[in-house]
């Protein structure tokens, strides 16, 4: 513990945010670092604690509390207070595969179980630190290629490549595998490349990583489509093992009348191909926020509903205002979170508030009211004469107790309402995996959603063939596929192997 008394005599801070004023005039990255003697003040906050929850990554009520990764929290604080950001990198990337990506859009749950966070919004703030940790290796060329000095001759393909496909293939080839990464888009990253808007995590962070990986000798093979343009029983027949990371991205509709109508799309989608043009632009934010090219041409003057209060939903709402939107609406089916802990809610649990979001902070800057209408679903899509979307019907909603005891939501009657709409976008969250990959390898799904293995377990019902991230688990967070292609790694080492000296 470097300053024991840090906690005591430093305020949090967190890093700079650039206004939403300025910062929806681009599609750039708004937050930067703090400079380093004050991250290493923030640092020394840090109280080593003799249980640190926010390395346990454990199961609290439902809830994980702390980092899934179990990186080595106080140990990596303490180095930061020091200025040994060398040492500090070496120690994180023990557990860690891509802090560039988490130290961005990790919703820190360290931070959530820190024990300064037990008397407010005062936890340490790992998550920056993370971030200065490892902009400091990039920028001093710390992070260089390490090639396997000896190879094992054994060939694994890896179907996905998003955080955990990555992390599966970075360590299984620092083991000495041969790794290939297929890869059904034009570019390396799955859900990082296209689900995650380029204000959040630049996408040349991505580039640099992969760049990385191809030189330490990681195959990539993009515009493969598996199941589709090459066939299961090839990839079998040419490779010893294969991990199958294809996410979890097959999205929940909205079903009411009117879901004909133009203009409706599903949320990333719409991303997508926003996150496309820009880095087909070269990341010239003025040319795509003019361009008409989009398939739901331009947002200037356009009023948009988003159907979705989650992550997904907000980034919807920001990519909206960059784009011109005259206004944007976000609807929310569950009621808004409490403002302060719940007693039910305590201490080191993931604290179930509300959170105003980027997104939600610059639509109130730019309309003036924040843009989320709680407790309330659409009832119906209104079309024009056109069949062109013109308005949504919606409904506020209750919780209500059947005879069972059973608790669902109700419609509020009287509390119908009627919403005008150029565009909606559905970010409704995901009902588990495309099934054709694994259709294609044979492989049992859990009620048609995600890849069925034992539990706590890896391999599939087919031998040979492993599953990891987002496929295995359903929709969660970046870090948790990075923590699963790294224990999927270690599954597949084994099994070839017979041991495994991958941590």
């Amino acid at each position: 513990m470097g300053k024991p008394t840090g906690f005591l005599e430093y305020e949090r801070m967190d890093d700079v945010c650039i206004s939403p004023e300025d910062r929806i005039k681009n599609f750039n990255e708004f937050h930067t670092g703090l400079p380093l003697e004050e991250t290493k003040k923030q640092a020394a906050r840090c109280m080593a604690c003799g249980v640190p929850f926010c390395q346990s990554g454990t199961m609290i009520s439902g809830m994980v509390s702390g980092c899934p990764l179990h990186n080595l929290v106080p140990e990596t604080n303490d180095l930061v207070y020091n200025g040994n950001l060398e040492q500090a990198y070496i120690r994180l990337m023990k557990t860690h595969s891509f802090p560039e990506f988490t130290s961005r859009v990790c919703p820190a749950l360290c931070e959530a179980a820190c024990t300064c966070s037990a008397m407010g919004e005062k936890a340490v703030g790992t998550k920056n630190n993370e971030r200065a940790i490892i902009d400091y290796a990039f920028e001093n060329e710390l992070v260089k290629p390490e090639i396997p000095k000896v190879r094992t001759g054994k060939k694994i393909a890896v179907i996905g490549s998003g955080p955990s496909g990555l992390a599966a293939a970075a360590l299984l080839n620092h083991r000495g595998h041969l790794v290939t990464v297929f890869e059904r888009r034009d570019r390396v990253g799955g859900l990082l490349r296209y689900g995650i808007p380029n204000m959040k995590l630049d996408k040349r962070s991505i580039d640099r990583r992969v760049e990385l990986m191809k030189a330490e000798g990681v195959e990539f093979r993009c515009n493969v489509n598996v199941g589709v343009d090459i066939s299961s029983e090839e990839i079998c027949s040419q490779f010893d093992r294969v991990i199958l990371c294809c996410g979890a991205s097959n999205p929940r509709d909205i079903q009411a009348p009117g879901r004909d109508a133009k203009n409706i799309y599903f949320a990333v989608d719409f991303l997508s191909e926003v996150t496309k043009k820009l880095i087909d632009a070269d990341y010239d934010s003025e040319e795509i926020m003019s361009t008409k090219s989009f398939s739901f041409g331009s947002l200037k003057g356009k009023k948009v509903v988003v159907i979705g209060g989650g992550d997904t939903g907000n980034d919807c709402v920001g990519t909206s205002i960059r784009l011109g939107a005259d206004s944007v609406v976000q609807l929310e089916m569950m009621p808004a979170a409490p403002l302060v802990r719940a007693e039910s809610n305590p201490w080191p649990e993931w604290p179930r508030l509300l959170k105003t979001d980027y997104g939600q902070e610059e639509a109130i800057f730019k309309f003036g009211k924040d843009p989320r209408i709680f407790s309330t679903t659409v009832t119906e899509f209104v079309k024009n004469k056109k069949g062109a979307l013109s308005a949504v019907k919606t409904v506020k909603l209750e919780r209500k107790a059947d005879e069972t005891g059973r608790v669902n939501f109700v419609p509020v009657e009287g509390s119908e309402q009627e919403i005008k709409a150029d565009l909606v976008l559905i970010a409704a969250g995901f009902l588990g995996t495309e099934s054709y990959v694994a259709d294609a390898f044979k492989v049992k799904l859990n009620g048609r959603t995600n890849v069925e293995t034992n539990a706590d377990e890896y391999e599939t019902s087919q031998k040979n063939i492993f599953t990891a991230g987002d496929m295995h688990r359903g929709q969660s967070l970046v870090v948790w596929a990075i923590k699963e292609g790294r224990s999927v790694a270690k599954a597949v080492d084994e099994s070839l192997m017979g041991y495994t000296t991958l941590r």
